[in-house]
């Protein structure tokens, strides 16, 4: 174990010094000890790196933005190893960063193994609603319904002991980190990507698993150009422990034709000129009515969409949208309220939901209300704060105001927070 500076990962190092290396990357609530059962076959040929995610296993709680930072931090970590060019495999979060390796840093990543994975995890919504469940409850509903995830039943039921070991990894997470991971998988999309990824691809997936299954893995492979399916029977998520031996196998059957260096110095690949356009660009269509459009300013209305959906979430959004009567409306508050001044820089997110519940308690607009509740938990607010914001207007709002948007507040933030059964 090392010790961690900010910009770097814990790790573990096993295997020969002088072999090829091998990164093993966890899944979100797991530590590198999920992998435990690869190392003694992994490591006969394999120098092994298996690191922890920030918060989690007692790794320093120093939480990441995307997965790119997490993929940053950990060729930093590679680098002060001495290791230049490695085999990668990783499950689910961990898979996501061996995507974002493959797409950034190809000319690092020898071969990649991706497990549990898929090119965009469910939607952003479910993952920034896991977020506001766990601000608000800690990671205790996470660790309860952890096995059902993970496993399949008949494993869960005769493998308490190592249920119980992956309920307490998930008990023992840093829950700011945990809610940092959440939204950096939010907002992971590298389905548009894939044809890029020029590294062989092992896609292995458990057939039961329900978080990201068969089909996502077929996404990958249909993505990737040089990439194989290997389906692993009777494994769900997490298939390196549920179905140990079969996975060790396909892993080193996948990486024995990689062979690389793994210290000295390595060429980057010169950044691939953008090519010139054919015709000079067509002047900009003249403003209607006299509207006048400043010179380079880009259009804020998909700026303020994915602003919008981001916050307010992408079910609200579409049935908005969906109002054909209301379409002028809904472009207005897309383009002004949010590409113009939800997108400004002079207030953060937080200020700027704590305005606008304000506001709408003083102005009565209790649907409105409810969806900016919603809004402000995803925006790092905490039950506690918008039931004290709401006690605040009662001062300068008036007091029936107040009453009528606590029964609102206090419903959403009941449905918004109360975990899964």
């Amino acid at each position: 174990m090392s010790e961690t500076p900010t910009n770097t990962l814990q790790y573990r190092v096993d295997g020969p010094e002088d072999a090829p290396v091998l990164v093993l990357g966890p899944s979100l609530g797991t530590t590198f000890h999920m992998w435990d059962r690869q190392i003694p076959e992994l490591i006969r040929d394999r120098r092994v790196v298996r690191f922890d995610l920030p918060g989690h296993g007692g790794a320093p709680a120093q939480p990441f933005t995307s997965v790119a930072e997490l993929g940053d931090r950990l060729l930093a970590t590679l680098d002060t190893l001495g290791i230049q060019r490695f085999g990668y495999a990783g499950c689910s979060l961990g898979g996501a960063v061996g995507l974002d390796l493959a797409l950034r840093a190809p000319h690092r990543v020898a071969s990649l193994a991706l497990v549990a994975t898929a090119p965009r995890f469910g939607t952003a919504d479910e993952f920034r609603q896991r977020g506001v469940v766990v601000r608000t409850n800690g990671l205790e509903p996470m660790a309860r319904t952890a096995p059902e995830q993970w496993f399949t039943p008949h494993f869960a039921a005769n493998q308490p002991a190592i249920v119980d070991w992956a309920v307490q990894m998930v008990r023992t997470t840093d829950a700011a980190c945990y809610v940092a991971a959440c939204e950096a998988l939010a907002v992971f999309d590298v389905r548009a990507a894939l044809g890029s990824i020029g590294v062989p691809a092992l896609v292995l997936v458990g057939s039961e698993d329900r978080v990201t299954g068969p089909a996502e893995a077929r996404t990958l492979v249909a993505g990737i150009a040089d990439a194989k399916l290997a389906v692993v029977p009777g494994a769900s998520h997490l298939a390196p422990v549920e179905q140990p031996a079969a996975v060790t196998d396909l892993l080193l059957e996948h990486f024995a034709a990689i062979s690389h260096d793994t210290s000295g110095t390595l060429a980057v690949p010169p950044p691939v000129p953008a090519p010139a356009p054919a015709d000079p660009a067509p002047a900009p269509e003249a403003p209607e009515d006299g509207e006048e459009t400043p010179a380079g300013r880009p259009d804020p209305y998909e700026k303020g969409l994915g602003l919008r959906r981001e916050i307010l979430g992408d079910a609200h959004v579409d049935r908005a949208l969906a109002d054909e009567d209301a379409a002028d409306f809904q472009e207005l508050v897309t383009r002004y309220a949010w590409g113009e001044v939800w997108a400004r820089e002079g207030l953060d997110r937080r200020t700027r939901s704590v305005v606008t519940l304000t506001a709408l308690v003083a102005g009565g607009h209790r649907e409105a209300l409810a969806d900016h509740t919603r809004a402000a938990l995803r925006n790092g607010l905490s039950p506690a704060e918008i039931r004290e914001i709401v006690l605040h207007t009662a001062v300068y709002c008036g007091l029936p105001a107040a009453e009528t948007a606590l029964a609102v507040v206090g419903r959403v933030i009941t449905e918004e927070t109360t975990p899964p059964a």
